[in-house]
């Protein structure tokens, strides 16, 4: 499958891929400070494992920082 997260496209060999898989794969060590959103709208932390994603999907993730 292909998504674009980014806005870059990136190919996984699973079928089908939650937002928490996506995570585990893409920042297995940094999941906190992050937010997700699909196609313009942001999924909740407690909906990263149910929340499944598709190859026409628009995906963005953030991480926040720290400084002046």
């Amino acid at each position: 499958m292909e998504l674009k997260i980014n806005n870059q496209l990136k190919h996984f060999e699973q079928e089908t891929i939650s937002v928490q898989e996506l995570l585990d794969l893409e920042r297995p060590n940094k999941q906190n400070g992050i937010a997700i959103g699909v196609n313009g709208s942001i999924v909740s932390k407690t909906n990263w494992e149910n929340t499944f994603l598709f190859p026409s999907d628009d995906i963005l993730i953030i991480t926040a920082t720290q400084g002046g």
